[in-house]
């Protein structure tokens, strides 16, 4: 880690670390991983003074959950959503349906 580092970004290199060594990766390896992570996240948020422009437009290294590399495609509402609007449009047999014979049902 760099001089001068925040406590977040020790403690990110840490886990970041002890997570690669789990997988097996020698720690070495697991260092030179956490450090680069921690530095594209500090660039990333403007607390390096220089940056590539690849560590500035890239995704981000770790995801949350639901974020945008989750899903394959956009997958419109659920079957509950769908069957919640089948419910107050009266759509009868709607407690059978699948989640495309409600989208069918109700004009999806």
């Amino acid at each position: 880690m760099p001089a001068g580092s925040s406590p977040q970004r020790e403690r990110q290199s840490e886990h970041i670390k002890e997570s690669a060594e789990k997988r097996g990766v020698p720690t070495g390896r697991a260092k030179e991983i956490a450090a680069r992570t921690v530095n594209k996240e500090r660039a990333r948020s403007g607390e390096a003074k220089t940056a590539s422009r690849a560590s500035l437009r890239d995704k981000k290294s770790a995801p949350q959950r639901g974020g945008e590399r989750s899903h394959s495609g956009a997958q419109g509402p659920t079957r509950d959503q769908l069957y919640e609007e089948a419910r107050k449009k009266g759509v009868e047999g709607r407690s059978t349906m699948n989640k495309r014979q409600l989208r069918d049902a109700l004009g999806h």
